[in-house]
């Protein structure tokens, strides 16, 4: 089991998720990808770039070397790569999930999701 994360960020509902996602990957450059996901998605209406480097100041992060990430894009193409794969794949929103690489279709409790991987790797010893 793995759980793999891919940015969509979608502007047309969020405004900010582009450089939230940017910031995301700053932040990952520092060690800190998941504390400022929990950061960002805590702080949903607040991902203003201010916002976004007292987040980082609030991690520990090297503000001096984020707030240059941001401004530059440091990340924009690695983010945009997630665009390009989700695009592939026809998401379109998130949460998205896949089990053995088929796309989940159903709940995302997780009751339901692990039914499906058991159901993947039932099937997977039977074809294996």
């Amino acid at each position: 089991m793995r759980y793999v994360w891919r940015h969509l960020p979608l502007t047309d509902v969020h405004p900010h998720a582009q450089l939230a996602a940017e910031a995301a990957e700053a932040a990952a450059a520092q060690g800190a990808f998941w504390e400022m996901h929990d950061a960002l998605l805590n702080h949903q209406d607040e991902l203003r770039p201010g916002d976004l480097i007292g987040y980082a100041a609030d991690l520990g992060l090297d503000t001096g070397r984020f707030a240059r990430d941001l401004r530059t894009h440091a990340y924009a193409a690695r983010v945009a790569e997630d665009v390009d794969t989700a695009d592939l794949a026809t998401v379109s929103g998130t949460p998205t999930f896949f089990v053995n690489g088929q796309r989940h279709h159903g709940p995302y409790d997780i009751d339901s999701l692990s039914q499906a991987v058991r159901t993947a790797r039932a099937m997977a010893a039977i074809t294996g």
